[in-house]
């Protein structure tokens, strides 16, 4: 379940100082993120773990191992092969979970990986120019009946952009031509280079009063956006979203879990975190691992029924 703020700082403060919880941390504690430093996962792992070493008086530092899209997941493997005892936390996007167990790594088959939570959601959109000649999915899906429509995304190994053709198929359309780009922003639109893009609403703020959104690739519908529909929305059995959240080991022991999700549930609670998501888009929120582990089964699901539609 996803908790109102009140409730995550007063559950932050209810966990006891047993005995066992006293001994955790014990020594200093890496947070890893598979993917570069600067993006939305990594500004609030990050954040975590300063919150962290301040509860603590443990160090505790992000190392980021890139190369945590749609495999091979280096960082996830090294994560999965620490000692089960809270030294090395994972921040892994869907498809760690996923995907993971499924593309032949050892090392991730069967899920070796146990949920502390889920903190983020990326706030992916399909966004077209606002004087396009479709401004509604529907009247794109009627459009691309007559006309090529192209699409640029992150690459076809992204959630988003497996979501973006199976909701095409669903739609009865297909994109008349697609390609990967490295930036998906403004000038991306302004330039026709495309006619629909899969990116995130942080990239085209700057020109939202000149963008539509189409639909919003996300659980529930962005503050932004608030007018745009969600993929589930429109699809029921393509709801899906593309989260982060922190993983350990599995064995590791419930009291080292609850620690360090007492930590990171208060710190997404935080004024600086909220801020944050206010200026990027962000979905940020604290989903306790029970909820998560439901989360991760639906979305398994969900992906099958993607692959079976797109073929992949």
């Amino acid at each position: 379940m996803k908790f109102p703020i009140s409730l995550a700082l007063a559950a932050a403060m209810a966990i006891p100082a047993g005995a066992a919880l006293a001994e955790y941390p014990e020594g200093p504690v890496t947070f890893l993120v598979p993917w570069p430093p600067g993006d939305l996962e990594d500004v609030l792992t990050r954040m975590i773990a300063e919150d962290f070493q301040a509860e603590y008086g443990q160090p505790a530092a992000v190392l980021n191992r890139p190369g945590g899209g749609g495999g091979p997941f280096p960082g996830a493997v090294e994560v999965a092969t620490a000692p089960a005892d809270g030294s090395m936390v994972g921040s892994f996007v869907i498809g760690v979970p996923v995907v993971g167990p499924n593309i032949g790594i050892e090392e991730l088959s069967p899920n070796p990986f146990t949920p502390v939570g889920i903190f983020l959601t990326y706030p992916f959109v399909l966004a077209t120019s606002g004087s396009a000649d479709f401004q509604t999915m529907e009247e794109l899906a009627s459009y691309a009946q007559d006309n090529e429509v192209l699409l640029g995304h992150f690459g076809t190994e992204l959630t988003p952009t497996a979501v973006s053709f199976a909701l095409a198929h669903e739609m009865g359309f297909s994109w008349g031509a697609d390609a990967a780009y490295d930036a998906l922003d403004c000038n991306t639109l302004a330039s026709g280079d495309v006619d629909v893009i899969n990116t995130t609403i942080q990239l085209i703020m700057p020109c939202l009063d000149d963008v539509t959104i189409l639909a919003a690739v996300t659980g529930d519908r962005l503050e932004l956006a608030p007018d745009a529909p969600t993929v589930g929305e429109l699809a029921p059995d393509l709801a899906i979203s593309l989260w982060n959240g922190l993983f350990v080991p599995n064995g590791t022991p419930q009291e080292v879990i609850d620690r360090i999700a007492a930590v990171a549930q208060a710190t997404i609670a935080s004024d600086r975190a909220q801020s944050f998501a206010a200026d990027t888009g962000a979905q940020i929120y604290w989903q306790d691992a029970a909820a998560s582990n439901a989360q991760i089964e639906s979305d398994i699901a969900t992906m099958a029924r993607i692959a079976e539609i797109t073929g992949e």
